[in-house]
């Protein structure tokens, strides 16, 4: 059985067993507010519907899986507006990774910043091979807040993730697989075929086993998770009152070469962080935060 696609800005089908979420999002599937909320939704519908036993997360864009969050909604915020909205796309990554559900990411075009933490939400990830991945955010004098610093490592190991991490550099889908990101790497064409056979077989799985074995797995990947989102919260929410933050994403909406400032201004700057004065009081710190 097919259902017909649902509209907006996340689409919704199911095919069989399978839930075919596809994020469509002229042109390249920026991340804002309005696609985070209604990805929730839809992941909420598949789970609600008790003929659905795995979902295949998608892109209706030939340019993207998803370029990112939105840079020109981000730009503004200070710290207290970027700490809503980074628990928004935590909340969005939460909810893919504790689906009770299967979830394979089918990946095409640029899949960046919010994009490629979405991704690493995900079970799986099945990749064509025009696909590349990255999280640039330092390049915006940022770093990733969705989950980025916590599921990248644990994908590909501390030394990969810490060179995509810092550099900010993007990377083929040949390189992600290599690094052991991406599961599978298809021709464009063989993308969604690949990710639905893989769904399909998933689907036949008892259900029941198969949510336990995915909550037992998360669990003992990364057990101290929680702590991991908050930490790497509470620095992206503090990047926001940085010069180069503002800076820098400036830079990237008016289309220009970003310098990063100079560190005359470090010990101001550096407030809030945790190698600055009394960092000893912060989370992953060694102490309790302070009320």
């Amino acid at each position: 059985m097919t259902d017909p696609p649902s509209g907006g800005p996340i689409r919704y089908e199911r095919r069989g067993p399978i839930a075919v979420v596809t994020i469509d999002h002229p042109p390249v599937n920026v991340l804002g507010r309005e696609v985070l909320d209604a990805l929730v939704r839809r992941l909420d519908e598949a789970e609600a519907d008790p003929e659905v036993r795995a979902v295949v997360l998608a892109s209706a864009s030939d340019r993207a899986f998803a370029a990112g969050a939105n840079i020109r909604e981000m730009a503004p915020m200070g710290p207290a507006e970027a700490r809503d909205h980074g628990e928004r796309g935590q909340g969005t990554t939460r909810r893919i990774e504790r689906l009770p559900l299967p979830v394979i990411a089918a990946v095409n075009g640029a899949c960046l910043g919010g994009g490629c933490e979405i991704a690493l939400a995900c079970d799986f990830i099945i990749a064509s091979d025009e696909a590349s991945f990255g999280q640039p955010e330092i390049n915006l004098g940022a770093m990733p807040g969705w989950g980025g610093t916590r599921r990248l490592p644990r994908r590909i190991g501390p030394a990969a993730a810490r060179r995509w991490i810092m550099t900010g550099r993007s990377v083929s889908a040949t390189e992600a697989y290599a690094h052991g990101l991406v599961d599978q790497v298809v021709p464009r064409a063989d993308l969604l075929p690949a990710a639905l056979t893989l769904a399909g077989e998933l689907a036949e799985k008892p259900p029941v086993a198969l949510a336990a074995a995915k909550f037992a797995l998360l669990h003992s990947i990364d057990p101290g998770i929680e702590e991991g989102l908050a930490y790497e919260l509470d620095l992206w929410a503090h990047l926001f009152g940085t010069p180069d933050q503002k800076a820098g994403m400036q830079a990237f909406l008016a289309k220009q070469p970003f310098r990063a400032g100079a560190r005359q201004d470090w010990a101001t700057v550096s407030k809030g962080f945790p190698w600055s004065e009394g960092a000893s009081q912060r989370p992953g710190a060694g102490g309790k935060r302070k009320n």
